[in-house]
């Protein structure tokens, strides 16, 4: 009943001057609102993110030339590596290094291996419309259940087709909105590619954009015919080159142990000593979501921290507007004294004000801190997405409280302290 009483009273004194509370309060609003609109946009790089990984593909080890610590933030230089105390030109990664990985006598536990190709330019026409920021990859088969390549409609690069380096193309999405009307079908149509007639056989199914790009602007071709006839690839030791190599594995418990596997047998096929330093690097979807944890971890930590000093200022607002309430309540402190009010009443009773003014605010925080999140994908395109957790809320409402708490603790104890007599004279 005290507690409810002082909650009463503080409600009663925080009307009496609605125009102060409300400037006090805003420091705490602005505040909490902070905190969760920058919190949410950590969480929402963290679900973006893990969404552009798991879009890879299930159980994927992605392979690429040179030695790179992507993790680390150093870099290796891919034009030389020491070896055996001799300076060595860096290999790149060839179709023989894919056969070998694809043996099954020498790496178990591949399901598939998809090696790509990527060269320049990327111009994509039709007519008098042209595509210039596309990606025009070369693929193999193994492309479409490796990456999960969903497509919206015709038929995806087949065996034949890379046999026969045939010109054919499959279009992401938004480069076929781009290239066709909403009445037209793609299928059968021919495009250029870097001025080169290709038939397209199929659509991809529109995906939402990832933090490594939009795979809505992929355009497809065999990769044979990217290596010999829309790009020069070139050659080394007799063997074409490749960009890059996607391998998926068969199961997740096999991920590490095919790591090393395949790490044994690009050694073997680059005549790299098991302990001279490699010269390409092997990333697990395992490695890029950790690495990813921590970025976002961080990111929230920074984010954080500045929206806190928002509430660290609303905070000294209370403080400040309490000093004052309790100079302007001096005689009401010495009247409750005198009729039998104890210290720990009078603490309790400015403790409980300077509370409820952080819970309001913190309340009304949470409400405009929620509509700045659903905003700021709408007006900002840059944040794709947001997300306020239950967790971010909890945090930044129990900050308020403290901040109330903490910056209350001074004034009430000053108006506890008075004396009865003392408070009575006061004018």
């Amino acid at each position: 009943m005290q507690l409810w009483e002082s909650v009463l009273i503080a409600l009663r004194g925080l009307t009496t001057n609605k125009l102060r509370t409300a400037l006090t309060m805003l420091g705490i609003i602005i505040g909490v609102a902070a905190v969760i609109a920058l919190l949410s946009i950590g969480k929402g790089f963290e679900r973006s993110f893990n969404r552009s990984i798991e879009s890879m593909g299930t159980n994927v080890l992605w392979i690429i030339e040179g030695n790179f610590d992507i993790f680390g933030g150093s870099e290796s230089s891919a034009s030389s590596r020491q070896v055996s105390g001799r300076q060595r030109a860096a290999e790149p990664l060839t179709m023989g290094d894919i056969r070998a990985m694809a043996n099954p006598a020498r790496v178990a536990g591949v399901a598939a291996v998809a090696p790509v190709y990527q060269g320049w330019p990327r111009s994509v026409i039709r007519g008098q419309t042209e595509v210039t920021n596309s990606t025009i990859t070369g693929v193999t088969p193994e492309y479409e259940s490796v990456r999960n390549v969903i497509l919206a409609m015709g038929n995806f690069i087949s065996e034949m087709d890379l046999n026969r380096r045939s010109r054919v193309v499959v279009l992401g999405a938004n480069v076929a909105d781009e290239l066709f009307e909403a009445f037209e079908s793609p299928l059968g149509q021919t495009v250029k590619l870097n001025g080169i007639p290709f038939k397209v056989i199929g659509v991809m199914a529109e995906k939402e954009r990832g933090i490594f790009g939009d795979e809505n602007n992929d355009v497809l071709i065999p990769l044979s015919t990217a290596q010999t006839r829309l790009y020069k690839a070139g050659a080394f030791r007799g063997e074409l080159k490749v960009s890059a190599i996607y391998v998926q594995v068969t199961t997740q418990a096999q991920m590490d142990s095919v790591s090393d596997e395949i790490d044994r047998v690009l050694r073997e096929q680059h005549r790299i000593g098991p302990d001279d330093e490699k010269d390409f690097t092997i990333i697990s979807q395992g490695e890029l979501l950790e690495f990813g944890s921590s970025i976002t971890a961080a990111l929230s930590v920074f984010l954080g921290s500045i929206a806190a000093v928002s509430l660290l200022v609303g905070g000294i607002g209370i403080m400040n507007i309490m000093l004052v309430s309790v100079t302007e309540r001096t005689r009401e402190i010495g009247i409750r004294k005198a009729v039998g009010a104890k210290r720990r009443d009078i603490l309790l009773q400015f403790l409980v004000e300077a509370i409820v003014l952080s819970l309001i605010g913190g309340f009304l925080g949470i409400g405009l801190g929620y509509s700045v999140s659903a905003l700021l994908p709408v007006l900002m395109p840059d944040f794709e997405e947001t997300v306020v957790t239950l967790d971010s809320i909890l945090l930044a409402t129990s900050f308020a409280a403290a901040v109330g708490l903490f910056f209350g603790v001074y004034p009430a104890t000053r108006a506890a302290r008075l004396k009865p007599i003392e408070a009575l004279r006061y004018e």
